[in-house]
């Protein structure tokens, strides 16, 4: 029972401390140890957090593995591996939600700001295609592929066909690197331009295409690749 008491005292402790300061002064394993209160009832989740870290490495890590590892670790139900990986996944939709309010893109930095939360998270290379119309009002932003932009998986008659669909004036294509360089590669520049000739057939305007890894983006256009006809520039 003195046992119990005492650590009902500290999941009280850690919870208020939290309701008063935030995570600004906790520690990795302390944090962890909060997030998985909510997931493990009635038992000390400290040595559980502990050995979540010893085996992923780092926090980013245990929040990036899978189910099936995560359960691996004793101690770990389906339920707190469920809630662990739901963590940066509920964090991206926050960050795309926060970047929707933005009703207008009228330069191509704001368009790079826009797109970068859809890559929150994501270990696999994803395409999203953005969606103007001529006053640079967001029309849709949605996936069109997993994979890397010149794999077979990524669809050029997608695109078009979403383009078509939202009654686009312009369009700006968006892909990650999850390797951590947002470099475009030789590839990427030519299925861009590929792209790029199929939506101008349609009076489509290709505006830009960003490259995002670790937060951070490159826009092809603002690095001087040449991946359409400059006759047309909507956005600068």
């Amino acid at each position: 029972m003195e046992k119990n008491s005492t650590h009902k005292g500290h999941r009280e402790r850690l919870k208020q401390r939290f309701l008063e300061s935030g995570l600004d002064d906790f520690t990795d394993i302390q944090a962890l140890e909060l997030l998985l209160f909510y997931a493990i009832p009635q038992k000390d989740t400290n040595p559980l957090a502990h050995s979540l870290l010893d085996r992923f490495g780092s926090l980013s890590q245990v929040l990036e593995a899978n189910v099936e590892d995560l359960k691996k670790v004793p101690g770990i139900s389906s339920h707190a591996a469920t809630l662990l990986v739901l963590i940066p996944q509920i964090a991206r939709f926050y960050q795309v939600d926060c970047a929707q309010r933005v009703e207008r893109l009228n330069s191509l930095d704001a368009c790079g700001a826009y797109l970068v939360p859809f890559f929150f998270g994501r270990s696999t290379e994803t395409v999203f295609l953005l969606c103007l119309d001529a006053k640079c009002k967001v029309l849709c932003c949605k996936e069109v592929g997993q994979g890397s932009v010149n794999s077979a998986s990524i669809s050029i008659r997608r695109i078009v066909e979403l383009a078509l669909s939202a009654n686009a004036t312009s369009v700006v294509l968006a892909h990650n690197h999850p390797s951590g360089v947002a470099v475009p590669s030789v590839e990427d520049v030519q299925t861009t331009r590929r792209v790029s000739a199929a939506l101008k057939a349609l009076e489509i305007h290709l505006a830009d295409h960003i490259v995002v890894a670790d937060g951070d983006y490159v826009s092809m256009v603002q690095s001087g690749y040449q991946i359409y006809d400059k006759g047309s520039e909507p956005l600068r």
